[in-house]
């Protein structure tokens, strides 16, 4: 059976190849909240700002917010944004913005969590949010560039991540649980997945017609069918030596061995025939990676693979 989410991303690649653009169309609610270009906020006394660069919410918001000024902090403080799961809902839009930091809020049951659509979205972060409970996609990148997901609890949606048209953007240090497509790629190339937890999916991650991606010390544990590629060849370790952490990876090769302490089996791990693992992680060095869900993605990752390589 052909999933919703599937058949909703072939109508909008078909109706974008004949159309000769590929975009998604804001849908408004009609209790829609706006961060206006000007720095106002219209449609909610629940979000509060001292100097229109943090926007704070103060209470729940159930509503979608649209977010159209740049230069921004969008800060949940630790309350929830909810929908009513209505067809291509939106949980905070945005629309050719940049450096727009969206934390700390939890973000539940949109059609898509958040969105950066229609017009590229670039140096902008999402970082320690829960994006959890029915959202069909937790996070939507269209062709945006140069963004960073970090640090996010992302679980029990219908797809996690979803990448489509974008590149450069940094994935890392989120836990990425129980959701069908843990990170889903699209004709999407040099980004870099690192230190992220991707475990008990149906798909770790898939790749469609996506090249050129760099993915490691990410740990895949118990994922249905941890990686899935169609038309991609990607890198699937870092450069000081370091892949990723495979639970499957001792049933598959019973007979490897650690590389002289360095925190690596000696035997690759084979994704398919166009992409490999060359230094896949063992389980007590994957403990390390875990780490990183509690800091800064991009930092501690790179930290800990280059520490454990001078061993």
């Amino acid at each position: 059976m052909i999933r919703r989410s599937t058949l909703f991303v072939l109508s909008i690649l078909l109706i974008g190849s004949l159309c000769g653009v590929f975009r998604v169309t804001e849908v408004k609610a009609s209790g829609t909240i706006y961060i206006r270009a000007d720095g106002s906020i219209e449609g909610t006394t629940d979000i509060s700002t001292f100097d229109n660069v943090t926007y704070t919410f103060t209470a729940n918001i159930y509503e979608s917010i649209v977010v159209e000024r740049d230069d921004i902090v969008v800060d949940g403080a630790g309350y929830t944004l909810q929908g009513t799961g209505a067809d291509y809902s939106t949980g905070i839009y945005l629309s050719g913005r940049s450096n727009v930091t969206i934390k700390n809020t939890n973000i539940k049951n949109f059609d898509y969590g958040i969105v950066f659509s229609e017009y590229p979205s670039y140096t902008s972060t999402i970082a320690g949010n829960n994006i959890t409970a029915n959202n069909r996609v937790g996070i939507a990148v269209y062709y945006s560039s140069n963004n960073s997901i970090s640090g996010n609890n992302i679980t029990n949606n219908g797809d996690g991540i979803w990448l489509s048209g974008s590149s450069n953007n940094s994935i890392g240090g989120n836990n990425i649980t129980n959701n069908y497509y843990g990170i889903w790629l699209y004709d999407s190339s040099s980004n870099t997945l690192s230190g992220n937890n991707i475990t008990n999916n149906y798909y770790g991650i898939y790749f469609i017609a996506s090249s050129g991606n760099s993915i490691y010390c990410n740990s895949f544990i118990g994922n249905t069918h941890q990686v899935s590629s169609q038309g991609s060849t990607n890198v699937w370790d870092d450069s000081v030596g370091k892949g990723n952490y495979w639970s499957n990876y001792e049933n598959e090769y019973p007979d490897a061995e650690e590389v002289d302490g360095l925190g690596i089996w000696d035997t690759p791990y084979e994704i398919d025939e166009n992409n490999m693992d060359n230094y896949p992680i063992i389980p007590e060095f994957s403990s390390l990676i875990m780490l990183s869900l509690f800091m800064i993605a991009t930092f501690p990752v790179a930290l800990i693979c280059k520490r454990k390589r001078s061993i």
